[in-house]
């Protein structure tokens, strides 16, 4: 069994899941699996994938899961923490197919149930990938050892975003375990909440961009930037307070991004397009709308490595608060190909609507746009 603990899983599911369950409730979805790298999956892949998902169906909160939680996920109340300890993964939620080499992956259901699955399910596809294709990982260990001084060396702030696309759990568990207690490394902890427990770090995350691609659909892509802030403030009062602005475009996010909710945010995350551009828009937002740039933080989180930080973190010069979120580049260097793959959510059906509507994610970069075609010529007319 790859996935063996209920929180092998990235803390922005379950604050996602926690802010779904106040607002939207009954609101259903869909998820699909896209494959951008074309990568074929051996013969039984599918049947593979289908026994992992299905022993998933036992996993539930542990006592010691719950107790670290209670503790370091302060904005979580005692009723969604309750909910947890009842939630039990459906695998009938999840349709798995492979024809050929060709996989097809699709989760549906209730939005704040469903939600929990993608994190998970990229990364049994990635290590059950490398397991029945015996693509062995070289030894790893020292050229972790190497960024971590490196990383030490530039004194830049990071953590460790690497679960979805990770070679294997055993990996990343090793890069937290290193990174840890690194000299003079400044590890702020990783997105992965077992990890966060097994080592006492902090669990770190916000939100996505299905948050604001459910609202794009449910309000109105002219809107959906604005409802999606509003309803995540009302849910955390403050807390979790780092925006990402790339769902519909930057450009068309600082539009919604005016001086109350510039203020109430402690900053922004980068995930797409030029950072050093956007690290630039960024600086004339803040001192456009009076706020001093020193006071907030921009996460940087869009498929870095030592080279790209550097660039980025010397760019910066301390006129903001640069940290970095680093994923692939850590959990999955280990002389092998990762998978170039994600899990979009692709339809969604508010409560009361009759009939589901397609979601849509812009980006910063024209070919990483996803969502029917039809509708994202209609979303980019709508935020330009």
């Amino acid at each position: 069994m790859i996935i063996r603990d209920f929180t092998d899983n990235d803390l922005y599911k379950f604050t996602t899941m926690n802010a779904i369950q106040k607002k939207f409730p009954k609101a259903e979805v869909v998820y699909q699996f896209i494959n951008r790298g074309k990568t074929q999956f051996p013969e039984g892949f599918a049947q593979a994938l289908r026994q992992e998902v299905d022993a998933m169906a036992s996993l539930t909160l542990s006592d010691e899961a719950e107790a670290f939680i209670r503790r370091k996920c302060y904005y979580f109340d005692p009723v969604f923490i309750d909910l947890l300890k009842g939630y039990r993964f459906d695998p009938a939620e999840v349709r798995i197919e492979q024809n050929g080499g060709e996989l097809s992956v699709e989760i549906a259901g209730l939005w704040y149930r469903t939600v929990l699955w993608e994190v998970p399910l990229m990364a049994l596809i990635s290590e059950l990938y490398f397991k029945l294709t015996q693509q062995a990982a070289n030894d790893f260990e020292p050229t972790i050892l190497e960024k971590a001084r490196r990383f030490a060396e530039l004194g830049v702030i990071l953590s460790e975003f690497g679960t979805r696309r990770r070679y294997s759990f055993e990996v990343q568990d090793r890069v937290v375990a290193l990174f840890k207690d690194y000299p003079g490394l400044q590890f702020q902890g990783t997105s992965n909440v077992y990890l966060a427990m097994k080592y006492d770090q902090t669990p770190i995350g916000t939100h996505p961009h299905e948050w604001f691609m459910y609202h794009g659909a449910h309000f109105g892509y002219r809107k959906a930037n604005e409802v999606a802030m509003e309803n995540w403030v009302d849910v955390y009062e403050g807390d979790l307070g780092i925006a990402l602005t790339d769902t519909y475009t930057t450009d068309n996010f600082f539009k919604s991004f005016n001086t109350k909710y510039a203020k109430l945010f402690d900053g922004v995350r980068w995930d797409s397009g030029d950072p050093l551009e956007f690290t630039d828009k960024v600086l004339n937002h803040y001192t456009k709308n009076r706020i001093d740039p020193k006071s907030k933080t921009v996460v940087y989180s869009d498929s870095l490595d030592l080279e790209r930080v550097e660039q980025i973190h010397n760019y910066v010069n301390g006129r903001m608060r640069d940290a970095y979120g680093i994923g692939t580049f850590l959990t999955n260097d280990v002389g092998v190909k990762a998978l170039n793959m994600v899990i979009k959510l692709i339809d969604v059906r508010p409560a009361g609507a009759s009939n589901f509507v397609s979601a849509v994610k812009l980006s910063d970069v024209d070919g990483k746009h996803t969502g029917a075609p039809e509708e994202i010529e209609l979303c980019l007319k709508m935020v330009k």
